[in-house]
């Protein structure tokens, strides 16, 4: 088994470098071409400083031979509380990405186990996600199914 660590400030520029390669190929899935320039790493490295002493997020980190293999991150939103979630929490995983120099060796799985004790630990009963074709079955396997509300998004 891979060893899973918590993240730190001195993964942060690896941590951007992966989730660049989550928008690799985004055009091609009906996202359009990207903004031009590279402003917005800046502004994620800011965000994942703060995220990381952040206690209701947690970013998890594979090491590779000279930067991370792979990442993951999970956050915990609290809501209202109603009859189908008493504590009103619900997670959310997202920037979970493996180096294509290091896919097909369980590190997403390594990842997304380590995050789901993380929010079992937090009392978080729903966890939601936004699954790629590729990651599909990895997320079924680990028990995400179907939601029963249509996920929706407006983008201005």
């Amino acid at each position: 088994m891979s060893l899973v660590r918590s993240a730190t400030d001195a993964d942060i520029p690896e941590l951007v470098r992966l989730r660049a390669l989550l928008f690799d190929g985004l055009s091609a899935r009906g996202w359009g071409a990207p903004p031009p320039g590279d402003g917005w790493r800046r502004t994620c490295a800011e965000a994942l400083r703060e995220r990381l002493a952040d206690d209701m997020t947690r970013i998890l980190v594979l090491d590779g031979e000279t930067g991370l293999a792979a990442c993951g991150m999970g956050v915990v939103d609290l809501r209202l509380p109603g009859p189908y979630n008493p504590t009103g929490l619900v997670g959310h995983v997202y920037g979970v990405v493996t180096d294509p120099a290091f896919r097909r060796r369980g590190h997403s799985r390594s990842i997304m186990e380590g995050l789901l004790a993380w929010f079992a630990e937090r009392g978080v009963s729903r966890v939601d996600l936004n699954a790629t074709a590729e990651g599909e079955p990895l997320y079924r396997s680990l028990g995400f199914t179907e939601h029963p509300e249509p996920m929706l998004s407006r983008k201005r």
